[in-house]
């Protein structure tokens, strides 16, 4: 899955990005519009390594490193890899899981972008006719945020018993670039804008195949493992 995905924002120009999975405080959290006393670090229960060093909790973390590596040139890049919340093990958390993270910045780059990236995307990995929907939410380093949902994967959109019975299925976070993030990247905010979106891979898998919960995919219960064939 995380091929495929990779696959896709390659034919639309993004570049990958590598990021390190222990980070800094500093990108993890502070660069990205969350001081200490923040209110949304309450979202995210973190591994502390030291004061100043997590197990990152989010692909986000190495948004402002892909923009200090090209500022001041447009960037186009995702950011694939593991994430790590210190949390319940449930059918719908794990204390690790599999991100991608979207980052495009330039002079011309617009909320329409987004949508058309995002709409792309989904028709490339759940369909040609799957449609998508935004609805305005908040996350501390976009502005506007929104969050991203696709017509049901069983029903078409029809409404059912799957997942959330509304006909729609959230599928990610997205946004244009805050401001402040821009200017932490090296780049500014009044002559260029930036869109970014972070999307989880097993729960795109399970959107797929219907396959069970998240924690499945770290048992290598071989029951599981061999519907991939």
């Amino acid at each position: 899955m995380l091929r495929e995905v990779e696959r896709v924002f390659q034919e639309m120009g993004f570049s990958t990005f590598e990021s390190p999975h222990a980070e800094l405080d500093e990108f993890n959290f502070e660069l990205l519009n969350m001081p200490p006393d923040h209110p949304a670090r309450d979202m995210q229960d973190t591994f502390y390594l030291s004061e100043r060093t997590v197990l990152r909790t989010h692909t986000s973390a190495g948004q402002v490193r892909a923009m200090r590596a090209y500022a001041p040139r447009p960037v186009r890049v995702i950011l694939p890899g593991l994430c790590y919340r210190h949390e319940n093990i449930t059918t719908r958390s794990e204390i690790q899981f599999h991100q991608v993270e979207g980052l495009m910045v330039g002079p011309s780059v617009r909320l329409s972008d987004l949508k058309g990236v995002l709409l792309r995307f989904a028709r490339q990995v759940f369909g040609r006719d799957q449609r998508i929907r935004l609805r305005g939410s908040y996350f501390p380093f976009t502005e506007p945020s929104v969050e991203v949902d696709i017509r049901c994967t069983l029903c078409g959109g029809r409404g059912c018993r799957g997942w959330n019975n509304r006909g729609w299925l959230e599928l990610l976070g997205a946004g244009l670039v805050h401001p402040v993030v821009l200017q932490n990247g090296g780049y500014d905010p009044s002559a260029v804008r930036g869109i970014a979106f972070g999307m989880g891979i097993e729960r795109m898998v399970m959107l797929l195949h219907g396959s069970g919960g998240i924690r499945h995919f770290f048992q290598n219960d071989l029951r599981f493992l061999r519907q991939f064939r």
